[in-house]
């Protein structure tokens, strides 16, 4: 497969405004995770961008933005519209999804995501990785996944906010970075919201509902996830501190 990383990133956010342009330790937000995927190595990587401001800011850095419209729904809908404008040739067969607000992101993650997807006869992939703070095992705002297992390489069975699957065992932590065929992505934002993500907050219930297969991957911890205030003050902290190093 010959993928391309595509990055959603837009300004509105409830809990976080102006998010993509947080400075970090004197780096915004988006140009850190800009940074963090193209030292994966996998291929090119664009910004999806709803506002110009964005743009500008990768831009400056050396990198690659496109403007996608600002009312779109969600992120899938922003990275498709991002590729039909830069690759409407359809030169690359496999997409990465990369949030943009992970700043700390181990660039071997979007290489685990892309070789998941090619590994497998999946239409997507995604990964995991296990809940070692037992807060985390009922907290709604930690999705958790079930999966079935061959080995290293496993098949999403459902995504849930609840805590699942029952009884004792270990708990697996969604870590929401895709790589979708350039089909399956084709198909995904063609498909209108379906009642268990519209019920459960989660968009990739919508592929599996819709009988797609998701392969996945695990990886050892959860990246930081900067939604809030006070992540970004952990994130300031854990980058301040590996800058001044």
């Amino acid at each position: 497969m010959k993928p391309i990383v595509l990055i959603p990133a837009r300004m509105a956010s409830t809990r976080l405004p102006g998010k993509p342009l947080a400075d970090i330790a004197g780096v915004p937000m988006i140009v850190r995770v800009w940074q963090q995927a193209v030292a994966a190595g996998i291929g090119p990587v664009v910004v999806a961008a709803a506002e110009r401001e964005i743009a500008a800011a990768i831009e400056a850095a050396g990198g690659v933005a496109v403007l996608t419209p600002a009312n779109l729904p969600s992120g899938s809908d922003r990275i498709f519209a991002a590729l039909e404008r830069v690759d409407p040739n359809g030169a690359h067969d496999a997409v990465v999804n990369l949030q943009g607000d992970l700043p700390a992101l181990d660039p071997a993650y979007v290489r685990v995501v892309a070789e998941t997807l090619t590994a497998s006869a999946a239409d997507m992939a995604t990964l995991v990785s296990d809940i070692r703070d037992p807060v985390d095992s009922d907290n709604p705002n930690v999705p958790k996944a079930v999966v079935t297992w061959s080995g290293s390489l496993g098949r999403a069975l459902y995504f849930t906010r609840a805590r699942a699957p029952y009884g004792n065992g270990p708990l697996l932590v969604h870590v929401g970075i895709y790589a979708y065929t350039r089909a399956a992505l084709t198909r995904f934002v063609a498909l209108p919201p379906s009642p268990l993500e519209q019920r459960e907050k989660l968009e990739q219930l919508r592929a599996l509902e819709a009988g797609m297969r998701i392969a996945v991957a695990r990886v050892d911890s959860e990246p930081l996830a900067v939604d809030t205030p006070a992540d970004l003050e952990k994130a300031r902290q854990l980058l301040g501190k590996k800058t001044s190093s």
